[in-house]
């Protein structure tokens, strides 16, 4: 089991590495990470601001290169992949919602620029490993439970359409023309640096940031079961993938410590942030379209093909992320 999370940073030191997105939640986290082990990190982020970059999130790092661009400038991929050793592939436009009133917008984001990076990879670089952040809304509804790798796609919005494509892309490339190209399907990450202030990014954000100014925040349904991957997990993850052989084509799942009713998880929030209250409602009709229900995942390849196991419970990951906000919030409003 992957349990110290420097070690595994280790073998990327003196490394050459690009993130996509890398202002981002996620992004940041393992950039951070990276940095700390002496890895040559650049960083490509459009700081478009409804797409949850800061630059406070990466404030404490040195061996960090920020450049300022979109994935969607084609040009500027083509100078940024150069002589890259490991491309983290993060970027992305995460709202549900948002994809269903602009879904332009979301092609371009997740599945033209996706290829606009294979392409400058392809030509400029194909040597580089690259990782790409899928996720578990491309299964659509569960028709069992938990969903492994093999579960059929059925998208339920235009988000889930589009990362799938993203994904395809990647795996196509790596078929066709030789690229190295693994996928780890996300589910419910959460933990610091995350977007807050709405709920663009996850629940738990909004969630997070109304249980510390002791303002109601609303669940909705209750009901639904949920896993949860707290982001030093999901790192973890990320590099284990790039650094083996072994995940060269590869999809993989990841889940959390157990499993969660949403109710559940309000009450375990509530009762860390000192009883801060909260409300259980009907889903809106507008998000229940393109709800997918329960879900949860099998991620035993993840932990078998790779010693990968989630290292943080839900309350320890809570607790972390409630401790980080309350002496940060400002610079997530």
């Amino acid at each position: 089991m992957i349990t110290n999370h420097d070690n595994l940073a280790a073998p990327y030191c003196g490394k050459k590495i690009l993130i996509t997105g890398g202002l981002g939640f996620i992004g940041s986290n393992l950039a951070n990470r990276l940095a700390k082990a002496q890895a040559e990190v650049t960083i490509v982020d459009s700081l478009v601001p409804d797409y949850g970059g800061n630059l406070f999130n990466v404030e404490d790092s040195k061996n960090l290169t920020i450049n300022i661009s979109d994935i969607r400038d084609k040009h500027s991929l083509k100078w940024l992949v150069h002589e890259k050793d490991y491309i983290f592939n993060l970027a992305g436009q995460t709202s549900h919602l948002d994809s269903m009133h602009d879904p332009l917008t979301d092609l371009e984001i997740n599945a033209a620029a996706q290829l606009y990076l294979l392409e400058a990879v392809r030509h400029e670089n194909p040597a580089a490993k690259i990782v790409f952040a899928s996720t578990r809304q491309i299964y659509g509804k569960p028709q069992h439970l938990p969903i492994g790798e093999d579960h059929p796609l059925e998208p339920t919005d235009v988000n889930g359409i589009h990362k799938m494509a993203g994904e395809k892309y990647h795996f196509l490339y790596h078929n066709v023309y030789g690229l190295w190209c693994s996928a780890l399907r996300l589910t419910n990450t959460y933990g610091p640096r995350m977007r807050i202030k709405d709920a663009r990014q996850t629940f738990l954000g909004i969630w997070l940031k109304l249980a510390i100014q002791k303002k109601p925040f609303e669940v909705w349904g209750g009901a639904q079961l949920r896993d949860f991957s707290y982001v030093d997990d999901t790192i973890d993850a990320l590099l284990a993938i790039a650094c083996n052989e072994a995940a060269n084509g590869e999809v993989y799942n990841i889940g959390g410590d157990q499993v969660y009713s949403l109710e559940t998880t309000a009450k375990i929030l509530s009762e860390l942030a000192d009883d801060a209250p909260f409300l259980v409602k009907a889903f809106p009709a507008e998000r229940k379209k393109i709800d997918i229900g329960d879900y949860y995942a099998n991620d035993e390849k993840l932990r078998k093909m790779l010693g990968w196991a989630p290292n943080t419970s839900l309350v320890e990951g809570l607790k972390s992320s409630l401790s980080y906000y309350r002496e940060h919030l400002e610079q997530y409003l």
